[in-house]
């Protein structure tokens, strides 16, 4: 039989545990952990190369204090460049989303010249995601485009590589630019590319147009979940804000041959949470 005394230190171990995982979740995980995250594929119609493209993805930042001040958008960019890609791909959201818990903002003055210090031979790219649309999208337009960075909005560029590697990159304008009405328009994004055979990657801020994307394309880039921000042992996701639920939460989903790799991001947006979603700069080697 359990005495008194045993459950008085059974609620306090509960109460600590709760109260040491809450902190991590709120104070450490989300400010200090920076992850990593690497995948390896060659994806269909993407060549056999000996040296294989090094793309960067960096995506949901929400800049604000205290939990995304220009220090921590320094260390990101830093460690970006630190992984030497061939180039950067930017997958929206550069504005803050965490209304009724930031200090302050960070304005676009301050975190447009550090974006601009992301270094990589084939440039840096960007698309803009529903937050930036919310706030100001023709600021965050201009702002990334001031400092150097290209804004593809339904838009397909051919990009050429050293070694004779050649391929398409394509941004799609935001699915929820207005709440319950996007700026996507994959038709027009599909008819710039001219040819059948060069791999084509498409930029798509929210994963949720993947299954009307076409074959077409040897890989789609998404974030916006943030990877649900929280994963629990055994009960997994609880809130991920797909109409798909899990099935594009985070990470490489490939369905009929169609490759899609979706990044947990950088900041938060509702909840300044994360736990067992560390913030994270992804890392592709195409080839």
């Amino acid at each position: 039989m359990y005495s008194r005394r045993y459950f008085l230190r059974l609620l306090g171990a509960t109460l600590f545990g709760t109260l040491g995982l809450g902190s991590y979740a709120v104070a450490y995980e989300p400010r200090f952990r920076l992850a990593v995250t690497r995948y390896r594929l060659r994806p269909p119609r993407w060549p056999s190369i000996m040296k294989p493209l090094r793309a960067a993805v960096i995506t949901d930042i929400h800049p604000c204090e205290p939990w995304m001040p220009i220090a921590r958008i320094n260390e990101i960019v830093d460690t970006a460049n630190d992984l030497k890609p061939d180039i950067i791909l930017m997958l929206g959201d550069y504005v803050g989303g965490l209304e009724k818990f930031r200090t302050a903002i960070v304005p676009m003055r301050e975190w447009g010249p550090v974006l601009g210090r992301l270094k990589a031979p084939l440039g840096t790219y960007a698309i803009l995601g529903n937050h930036d649309w919310w706030i100001n999208a023709g600021a965050v337009r201009a702002t990334l485009r001031e400092n150097g960075i290209p804004v593809l909005e339904n838009e397909a560029r051919l990009i050429e590589a050293d070694g004779g590697l050649k391929f398409w990159l394509a941004g799609l304008g935001d699915q929820l630019a207005y709440r319950y009405r996007g700026v996507d328009d994959l038709p027009k994004t599909l008819a710039q590319i001219t040819d059948d055979a060069t791999p084509a990657i498409l930029m798509a801020h929210e994963p949720d147009i993947f299954p009307r994307v076409s074959d077409r394309f040897s890989l789609t880039l998404s974030g916006h979940t943030h990877g649900g921000q929280v994963k629990l042992p055994l009960l997994g996701r609880p809130i991920v804000p797909s109409r798909y639920g899990q099935r594009y939460a985070y990470g490489h989903v490939v369905e009929n041959d169609r490759h899609l790799i979706v990044s947990s991001g950088l900041g938060m947006s509702n909840l300044p949470v994360r736990f067992g979603v560390p913030p994270e700069v992804v890392l592709l080697e195409l080839g």
